[in-house]
């Protein structure tokens, strides 16, 4: 092993460009990156290759076939290297971060995803530190999963969700404590980190239709439930429903269309629209109805690891029983089981 870590240049706001559309991701930009670093203390860090995707992608465009590519990547070098640092755009970082957590189980080394909310490119920027504490963090520290490093905070991949739009502090783990912050100095909390175990990656075909989304608001009409639930190409759905997990179960044509996708094979997965949140699913009689559809809990995972973690399973799991036993547990730390009186 070289002692190297690997910067996978994927695209995003940290090597865009300012042209007459607008900012848009630019070929090239290592020899920006590597100016930059020299007017740094480059010494200190770590020996660092540099490989940049084909077709960057502004990440707004991301599908899941992308994540086949910067899974490759990863997998393909991994033994050449201590640790890999991933640049990403924001927008969709934290599904990138999700479905590679699943996909590359079992790490034995740092998996950092980063980027920034203002190009490396302009004058006030926070690209130089988010960049130089991941290179620190993927090169010289024990970390066995894949994380997302932004703005002095270290977050697990499948828990983290992005806040804010134009903070510079854009990401946050609303449903589970940070891994570490960096200030003057690198406070990592280890007894929260994932065990190291058996290497499980994997990097299946992705059907980009098989998972949707089904936000729960007041009035939902019977057309729009049962357009989004019975789509032919849906193999689950994933509903996000109010507070602990109650949903109108007056709305008969809501109702009927969620029975109708369980009684056709669709897998249900019941989350939270809050962002701070646990499903109680039967706490609330509103909800019980969900129970005996067969309806999964999704417990506190976010939207991006459910979603991510639905693609996943599908894409390498024949069985629907094993799909649902799986759901339903902790695979790389994305939920957290809890129960109520």
């Amino acid at each position: 092993m070289s002692g190297k870590v690997l910067l996978i240049h994927t695209g995003g706001t940290i090597g865009m460009q300012k042209l007459a559309e607008g900012y848009q991701p630019i070929s090239g930009f290592q020899a920006l990156l590597r100016s930059r670093l020299d007017h740094s203390h480059h010494a200190q860090l770590p020996d660092f290759d540099y490989l940049e995707l084909d077709t960057l992608i502004d990440s707004a465009n991301l599908e899941p076939a992308h994540w086949n590519q910067i899974a490759e990547k990863v997998i393909g070098n991994y033994q050449d290297y201590v640790g890999f640092v991933i640049l990403h755009g924001t927008d969709t970082m934290s599904f990138s971060a999700s479905a590679l957590s699943f996909m590359l189980q079992g790490l034995g080394k740092p998996v950092i995803i980063t980027g920034s909310q203002i190009p490396l490119s302009e004058l006030r920027s926070d690209a130089l530190d988010n960049l130089i504490t991941a290179l620190l963090l993927a090169g010289f520290y024990p970390i066995n999963e894949v994380c997302i490093y932004f703005s002095g905070r270290l977050l697990r991949g499948n828990r983290s969700s992005k806040m804010k739009a134009t903070g510079l502090d854009a990401f946050d783990s609303p449903n589970f404590p940070w891994l570490g912050q960096v200030g003057l100095h690198v406070e990592l909390h280890e007894r929260l980190f994932l065990p190291k175990q058996t290497e499980q990656f994997s990097n299946p075909d992705f059907n980009e239709g098989a998972v949707a989304v089904l936000p729960i608001y007041p009035g939902m009409s019977a057309e729009m439930a049962g357009a989004i639930c019975n789509t032919a190409s849906t193999k689950a759905l994933i509903l996000q429903s109010y507070g602990v997990g109650n949903l109108p179960d007056k709305n008969s044509g809501l109702m009927t269309a969620l029975q109708a996708a369980a009684d056709n094979g669709t897998l249900i997965v019941n989350i939270s629209r809050c962002p701070q949140a646990h499903v109680f699913q039967g706490q609330y009689a509103c909800s019980q109805v969900l129970n005996d559809m067969g309806v999964i809990a999704g417990e506190d995972m976010t939207l991006e690891a459910t979603f991510c973690k639905l693609h996943y399973l599908i894409a390498t799991e024949n069985d629907t029983s094993v799909i649902k036993d799986k759901l339903a547990s902790n695979l790389v730390g994305e939920i957290d089981k809890a129960t109520y009186s």
